[in-house]
């Protein structure tokens, strides 16, 4: 009796450790954040293309996170634009300095809105080479060498329609002047292509490419007055005073923002020009 005794209490004493261990198992589980990787996990796999679109975005907020870093560069292949988009967008977001060459990969999308997106991380991400060679194309729709990054889509980039769908949909989140955004916004829900434009002229303004300043020149006498806008300021950002006769040819623009922005423009040059000459 004392052995059967000894053996119940044994059993009893097992099945307590056993229900303790599967207790703790499942307060596991059920804990918080494996709550919160149920949920990205399932928009991540969802078919609904929404879903997987947002859920791929949210992990821009994980820096640092292998598992994060690895579901957005696995949504680079989601057969959807905006969830390659998404993941590129995210990647930048994250600091993912290591998936540097999975975005590289990107810029030669088929879709211009996902090679924004790539360039526009890649340019977080120190690669600013990459992603200056895409600003050109978008603004001069021409490549900056015989290896142009997206010179697949160099007809995209002369469609009105496209471009306007990068110009709501990139556009809008990086209109960088100061004074007219109200401006942008409105033309932007017109669905007029020449925001995004304006975007890529603002985001050249620190590339050292000599073919570049000639660029954001050229866009000074777009049709476009945004263009004409944005194109001013990046010079005046540039701060190269060799560019300031070209820059005060627009305090005749007929758009009242843009004489005032050349005007801004050249007492900024003007004031770099004895440090120029002090340097020489």
């Amino acid at each position: 009796m004392r052995r059967l005794s000894k053996v119940i209490s044994c059993l009893m004493l097992s099945c307590a450790g056993v229900v303790s261990l599967l207790a703790q198992a499942s307060t596991d589980i059920e804990s918080p954040k494996h709550k919160a990787w149920d949920i990205l996990l399932t928009a991540a796999f969802s078919k609904i293309t929404v879903e997987r679109t947002n859920g791929i975005r949210a992990l821009g907020l994980l820096r640092d996170n292998p598992r994060a870093r690895e579901l957005a560069e696995n949504a680079l292949k989601d057969p959807k634009p905006e969830v390659r988009a998404a993941a590129a967008t995210a990647l930048g977001q994250m600091h993912a300095a290591e998936s540097i060459p999975k975005l590289e990969k990107a810029l030669s999308d088929i879709k211009v809105p996902v090679v924004m997106a790539a360039a526009q991380s890649l340019r977080q991400l120190k690669d600013e080479g990459s992603a200056y060679a895409v600003y050109y194309e978008l603004l001069t729709g021409g490549r900056k060498s015989s290896e142009g990054l997206v010179a697949q889509q160099l007809d995209t980039l002369k469609n009105p329609r496209e471009l306007a769908k990068i110009g709501f949909s990139e556009g809008i989140g990086y209109i960088p002047f100061a004074g007219i955004g109200w401006d942008a916004y409105r033309t932007i829900h017109k669905k007029d292509p020449n925001p995004v434009r304006a975007v890529a002229a603002t985001l050249l303004a620190h590339d050292p490419d000599p073919s570049t300043a000639k660029a954001l020149v050229n866009a000074t006498r777009d049709k476009d007055w945004i263009v004409r806008a944005a194109a001013v300021e990046a010079i005046a950002q540039r701060g190269d005073p060799s560019l300031l006769p070209k820059v005060q040819l627009r305090f005749t623009d007929r758009n009242p923002k843009v004489r005032y922005s050349s005007a801004a423009a050249v007492i900024r040059l003007s004031a770099a020009e004895p440090t120029k000459t002090a340097r020489r």
